[in-house]
């Protein structure tokens, strides 16, 4: 992929009316869900971005067919047919790319009982092994290399059969909580998952597979239970949840550049974590059925509060990095404890040369209110970081430039485009090849 930075000149207050594209962490687990069914799919409101091209090529490298059309009203829908897959393997340096690949380990092993998997990537914020899926599909059945110690990066399992089976996860895991969804959809027998995770994409994923003929119960609550069919016939159309990260980025974006932004086709409730904290800042949220107003009285303070990530319903660790930027911007000491993962304050340097006041101990921030942030020239470390950088730079007084913002781009449709539409002074500054190569 090419790489090119974001040159924003800050300042500007955003004002207008914005769309949400459909959730990256949905899509990425439905694409992975489509390749189990037994006919064909039509997935609406598919977020174009990176990270969605790179699933769709894994795809395709194992026989699926995928046709992208463009709506008149410029959202993609995929219209996907499975039933040439041909291969159990999973293995080209794409694969490698993106953490959601991950996911073709359970698709693969309940569509034919076989799976082998290159080792995923995505953003480096910590340890994020795979333990917990490996454990999962080991109770039903599933056999192969050492589970602790996987030779040469690839991960090959089989199950004869794949079977059905109580699993307790020790930690909260959306990743596993998926996987074994995904898996348990065609094993033999009942699984039930307890302790699973309960984020509104794994609902997500939940809603697709049974509307394509799985029999799963409790998405979202913290004990799935599922009963394998023998085949899922598919043949419908599903259209992807709007994607919270995304509006909750915009809704920081509005409040630092003391905006006015109404935020449209979100599910509001979903925005509840990040809603009650920017109120008790000081912000105004209006709410209606589908859409966010964020503004504020520009003579009222705004207030610094305490944040602490935690799974769902919790406030999401992939809104933190953004919400530091905020609590920037706030009057007296803020705190951040990032309780999720624990190296995802990489950016905090690079916030720093923006003129943040920002002290880390261990998992936690301790953030001071600042006046204004200066421009600088930064680099995006991770998807959310990158997000948060732009925050900062559309507050900032002159102009800035985000070095790596491919990374951005992984999970963010048409962001310079969005934000131009709200009076956001950004622009590329190099060249911009979103699409990877043809080999996966």
């Amino acid at each position: 992929m090419d790489s090119y930075s974001y040159k924003i000149t800050g300042g500007k207050p955003l004002k207008g009316h914005i769309n949400i594209s459909g959730s990256k962490n949905a899509v990425l687990g439905i694409l992975a869900a489509s390749m189990m069914i037994d006919g064909t799919c039509t997935l609406e409101n598919v977020p174009d971005i990176s990270d969605v091209h790179v699933m769709v090529k894994i795809c395709e490298s194992i026989g699926a067919k995928i046709e992208t059309e463009l709506t008149p009203e410029g959202s993609v829908t995929l219209h996907i047919d499975p039933r040439g897959i041909d291969t159990y393997e999973a293995t080209g340096p794409s694969v490698s790319k993106i953490r959601a690949s991950y996911y073709l380990l359970g698709a693969l092993l309940g569509r034919g009982g076989k799976a082998s998997l290159r080792m995923p990537g995505g953003c480096d914020f910590g340890q994020r092994p795979i333990d917990l899926h490996l454990k999962a599909f080991r109770q039903m059945g599933a056999k192969g290399a050492d589970f602790r110690n996987i030779n040469g990066g690839i991960i090959s399992l089989h199950a004869d059969p794949l079977r059905g089976a109580s699993i307790f996860l020790d930690i909260v895991s959306v990743g596993a909580t998926i996987n074994i969804m995904l898996a348990a959809s065609k094993a033999q027998g009942k699984t039930t998952i307890v302790n699973a995770a309960k984020e509104p994409h794994i609902v997500d994923v939940a809603n697709f597979l049974n509307s394509m003929g799985a029999k799963i119960k409790g998405a979202g609550t913290d004990t799935i239970k599922i009963t394998g069919v023998d085949k899922l016939p598919g043949n419908f159309t599903y259209s992807i949840i709007p994607d919270q990260i995304e509006a909750g980025t915009y809704m920081i974006a509005a409040a630092v550049t003391n905006g006015d932004v109404t935020i449209h086709n979100i599910i509001p409730t979903h925005m509840d974590p990040l809603s009650s904290k920017m109120r008790e800042m000081g912000y105004s949220i209006d709410e209606g059925d589908d859409y966010l107003r964020v503004y504020r009285d520009p003579e009222e303070p705004v207030w610094g509060t305490n944040v602490k990530t935690a799974p769902y319903p919790g406030f999401p660790t992939d809104l933190q990095p953004q919400t530091v930027v905020l609590l920037c911007l706030s009057e007296g000491q803020s705190k951040m404890d990032e309780d999720v993962w624990e190296n995802r304050y990489q950016y905090i340097p690079e916030l720093q040369r923006m003129g943040a006041n920002i002290s880390i101990f261990d998992h936690i921030a301790l953030i001071n209110g600042i006046d204004h942030f200066s421009s600088a020239q930064v680099k995006a470390t991770d998807l959310r970081a990158g997000a948060a950088l732009v925050c900062a730079a559309l507050a900032a007084d002159g102009t800035s430039y985000i070095d790596e913002a491919r990374r951005i781009d992984r999970g963010y449709e048409k962001i310079v485009d969005k934000l131009r539409s709200l009076g956001a002074d950004i622009e590329i500054a190099g060249s911009l090849n979103l699409y990877e190569d043809k080999e996966a």
